[in-house]
């Protein structure tokens, strides 16, 4: 069985670093999208995805004036559905390596990613993604399948899943 490798922790401990980290050693045939935040010089105002081929959006914006939201950050839900979905559903035809990042509290506002991510979990294909630690239906579904690897990122064990991350998926 390929593997499906979720990690998980506090905001900002890393995770999306780890798995670029783990990507780029790999070097294998790879297919996905990071969600990167968008920062100014008063902090952060949002998110956007940016999939592993290069094309990148906005996700998620403060200036955003829209009915989906989640904290102070408006939701643009068309991009995730169309770019990030498309990256998953790419990667899964073509038999790669699935990327999410992540699985989290804005993107599971989205019933067509759910149904994505779902499928993808589905569909034997190694996966290599994030997911919230807080609680949500849908997350914890996932958390709680007997084929997904979930880890917890900390600051003590960052730099020891990075090197183990990459091995978990050597075949």
């Amino acid at each position: 069985m390929k593997p499906k490798v979720l990690l998980t922790g506090r905001p900002g401990c890393g995770k999306t670093t780890l798995i670029k980290r783990a990507v780029d050693e790999l070097a294998l045939p790879a297919g996905g999208f990071y969600t990167e935040e968008i920062r100014q010089r008063d902090g952060r105002v949002g998110f956007k995805i940016v999939t592993l081929e290069g094309e990148e959006a906005v996700l998620a914006h403060v200036d955003f004036n829209t009915t989906q939201r989640v904290g102070k950050y408006g939701l643009d839900l068309r991009v995730l559905e169309s770019i990030g979905t498309e990256a998953i559903c790419t990667a899964v035809r073509a038999r790669r390596l699935v990327v999410i990042d992540e699985i989290g509290p804005m993107e599971i506002r989205s019933p067509v990613f759910c149904d994505v991510v779902n499928d993808a979990l589905d569909s034997g294909e190694p996966i290599l993604g994030t997911i919230t630690a807080r609680s949500f239906p849908f997350t914890n579904a996932i958390k709680k399948r007997h084929d997904v690897t979930l880890i917890e990122v900390r600051p003590n064990n960052r730099e020891q899943l990075a090197l183990e991350l990459p091995g978990k998926f050597k075949i």
